[in-house]
């Protein structure tokens, strides 16, 4: 297994990389934190040396699990945390409010940033993040100004390279009008391709890494979650619109006609999914989210592995022929 890499700025990184939002359980139905560690640590032990996470992930619980499993492996993992999405004290804009009544604001001011690198760094145990990423952007606070923040703390050692998530191309230009961004991050899946008509291409001309999440379509393209599905009631997936049982019939029917491509490989549905991810020319990584020791293992083997050219065209038939248009798991449509 080739364990590819790709850079982040001055960071040499796998393109694989492991996501901590179920980690932190809040919205995802729970989270086991014994099990969680164990995760983490086996997803290193096969490659995936960069960990993205973030404060609103449970509250901080993501970050402190996070920081729990790295104890003894610092020199051996590249973190990757956010900032700008608050729940423990109201600034900048209301943002939504979750099923349990807290209310979430987005806010990039400098003195919300700090407040949030340093609390970060507490819960992750470390001196030093290697990638810090604006969440969600806002309107409340220039663009102009949070990066000059972000780059005093580059300027500190408190964190080495600068991100941004959920933006627009022009947003990246504002950003590095005061210094350099090293990626964005966005929702990109087989399902979720817009951002390949404007953003990826646009950062990937200017050598920005481009970091995919959700690439499993918050398991929708896993092969695991079937039209028969019943979801918990404090699982986001209950009450979304892109889950409801229609709309998993028409995924189903995808993924029946991708299985004898996965079956010829000797991967799961899930393995195929990522490793057409990541063979995609406008990405250089993708985010996958672990729970378990073994969806650990059988991502690292689908994140890593490399389709022949052929494979890949009949996958991009499969996926033409199809045509989904799901809505967005969250946001309302335009």
């Amino acid at each position: 297994m080739s364990l590819r890499t790709s850079r982040i700025g001055s960071l040499d990184a796998p393109v694989v990389a492991m996501g901590s939002w179920a980690i932190g359980g809040d919205g995802w139905g729970g989270s086991d934190r014994k099990e969680a560690i164990e995760a983490l640590r086996e997803g290193i032990a096969n490659g995936m040396r960069l960990i993205d996470t973030a404060p609103i992930y449970g509250f901080g619980l993501s970050e402190d699990v996070v920081g729990e499993a790295i104890q003894g492996y610092r020199d051996e993992v590249l973190l990757a945390t956010k900032c700008g999405l608050r729940w423990n004290v109201e600034v900048g804009e209301f943002n939504y409010e979750d099923g349990a009544g807290n209310k979430i604001y987005r806010c990039l001011s400098p003195e919300s940033i700090r407040e949030e690198v340093e609390a970060s760094l507490k819960r992750l145990k470390v001196d030093t993040i290697d990638l810090y990423q604006t969440h969600w952007q806002t309107h409340t606070t220039p663009i102009e100004d949070t990066m000059a923040a972000l780059m005093a703390l580059k300027e500190e050692g408190k964190i080495r390279e600068i991100g941004v998530s959920n933006v627009t191309p022009s947003d990246v230009l504002k950003y590095e009008s005061k210094g350099p961004v090293a990626s964005v991050q966005e929702m990109f899946s087989m399902i979720d391709r817009e951002k390949e008509a404007d953003l990826f291409p646009f950062a990937i001309e200017k050598g920005v890494g481009v970091l995919a999440y959700s690439p499993l379509a918050m398991g929708l393209l896993s092969g695991k979650l079937g039209p028969e599905r019943v979801f918990n009631s404090d699982d986001n997936r209950s009450w979304s619109p892109r889950f409801t049982v229609a709309n998993r019939y028409k995924v189903k029917a995808l993924l029946d006609d991708l299985e004898p491509i996965a079956s010829d490989n000797a991967l799961s549905l899930a393995q195929l999914v990522l490793a057409w991810t990541v063979a995609q020319p406008t990405v250089t990584h993708i985010l996958c989210g672990c729970r378990t020791v073994k969806q650990a293992k059988e991502n690292a083997k689908g994140g890593f592995f490399e389709f022949s050219e052929a494979d890949l065209k009949a996958i991009d038939e499969v996926i033409a022929r199809h045509a989904l248009k799901l809505p967005h798991p969250f946001l309302p449509e335009d």
